[in-house]
């Protein structure tokens, strides 16, 4: 989940580069509706913390209730001190700050899908 629409097909590209096979939304309200709709599982969340209709963790939470065992991977333009500090984030959660390499991506990815 990624609302800059350039942001967003760059990881798309940069995941499926990686064999990961991906669903993208480009509105908290459409990866809802994306989840919802999806007849398999997904097994990681990657969202930007802050967007303009609901936030990162708000975002996770709902997912959490149609999968319950989704792993997360939150991303931002913030460092992850300046999140926590407004409460967005919970302190160990994944966190990849943003601009990063298509090797920082699939480290932080293998983390948080290990966790």
């Amino acid at each position: 989940m990624e609302d800059e629409p350039q942001i967003l097909e760059m990881i798309m590209l940069m995941l499926e580069s990686q064999g990961y096979l991906v669903l993208c939304a480009g509105s908290p309200g459409e990866a809802i509706r994306l989840a919802r709709e999806h007849g398999g599982e997904i097994h990681l969340l990657m969202t930007d913390v802050v967007m303009p209709e609901m936030n990162g963790r708000d975002l996770a939470k709902n997912l959490l209730s149609l999968y319950p065992d989704i792993k997360r991977l939150f991303m931002s333009g913030y460092t992850a001190n300046v999140i926590a500090h407004h409460g967005v984030l919970d302190a160990g959660v994944c966190f990849l700050q943003k601009p990063f390499s298509i090797q920082q991506m699939a480290i932080k990815i293998r983390e948080a899908l290990e966790t």
